[in-house]
């Protein structure tokens, strides 16, 4: 950890991680015009947000804040890889990492790791089919749409909800941080698919309102304080590659995983590299 990390996430521990968010929450619900359209207008400015490509583009028209967070894309402006044995991107933002599972462990940065059953809740049985397998981390910035779709045609099994902090989750503390994404609390869609079960695990973050799935709706909050989790047998929902699945309100990071020699990723695909929903990432070993 050099200076200007440490100087960044240092603070972080002794911060109330969950009431901060609360108190955004708040704000960024808010309908007040003159305040939301404020706000709106500062994030656009600093993080250059593109707003060519949403569906609403006045910003009167947003109720709140979160409203203009969670805007929709206009059709056809993100456009879903056809290959069929392909995987897409599930979201706009950029690889912090991606690779194998290796022994149960998920790299996270300059040595540091944290394991899938760590991750998923603390069920080694939940892990278990992801064992050696293949793993990614995206990071999404306030900049980015932050709708997160499929990136594989799946049924849905099972959502666990695992409590934790809400560390920030930009470079510098994922750099510093031990464990971080298996410390921030956390929602995980478990998919079953052609090639075998996966994971969506959206992670949550200081200053993240609330995550969300379309079958749901709000997860978190409320904050919890043990796991608690849904099975889903008759009726299971079937979702398409390319559908949403979930949103943040407020951005954080999402982490795809699946099992052994089931995926592979492509070449470029790899920490850095800024990807765009419904890019081709991989593809399907069937």
């Amino acid at each position: 950890m050099n200076i200007k990390e440490a100087l960044t996430t240092l603070p972080q521990y002794a911060l109330p991680h969950h009431t901060l968010s609360q108190m955004m929450s708040v704000l960024t619900h808010s309908e007040n015009r003159i305040w939301k359209n404020l706000f709106i207008k500062q994030i656009i400015r600093h993080y250059g947000v593109n707003m060519d490509e949403a569906l609403e583009q006045d910003i009167n028209a947003f109720k709140s804040f979160n409203h203009f967070f969670t805007r929709e894309l206009k059709p056809g402006v993100r456009t879903f890889c056809a290959d069929r044995n392909a995987i897409a991107c599930p979201a706009d933002g950029a690889v912090s990492q991606a690779g194998a599972i290796t022994d149960g462990d998920i790299f996270q940065a300059k040595g540091k790791s944290f394991t899938a059953t760590d991750l998923l809740g603390g069920s080694p049985e939940r892990a278990e089919p992801f064992n050696n397998g293949s793993f990614t981390t995206i990071y999404l910035s306030p900049k980015d749409y932050h709708r997160l779709h499929m990136p594989l045609s799946g049924t849905l099994k099972e959502m666990v909800h695992i409590p934790g902090r809400l560390f920030s989750v930009n470079a510098a503390t994922t750099n510093s941080v031990p464990g971080l994404f298996a410390r921030n609390e956390r929602v995980a869609a478990i998919f079953d698919t052609e090639v075998g079960p996966m994971a969506l695990v959206l992670v949550g973050a200081i200053f993240v309102s609330s995550i969300e799935t379309v079958w749901h709706g709000v997860v978190s909050p409320p904050t919890i304080t043990s796991v608690r989790s849904w099975q889903y047998n008759e009726d299971a929902l079937t979702l398409k590659i390319g559908e949403e699945m979930g949103r943040f309100n407020m951005g954080s990071t999402i982490i795809v995983l699946f099992g052994k020699d089931k995926i592979q990723w492509d070449a470029e695909f790899k920490a850095g590299k800024t990807v765009r929903l419904g890019e081709q990432i991989g593809r399907a070993l069937v």
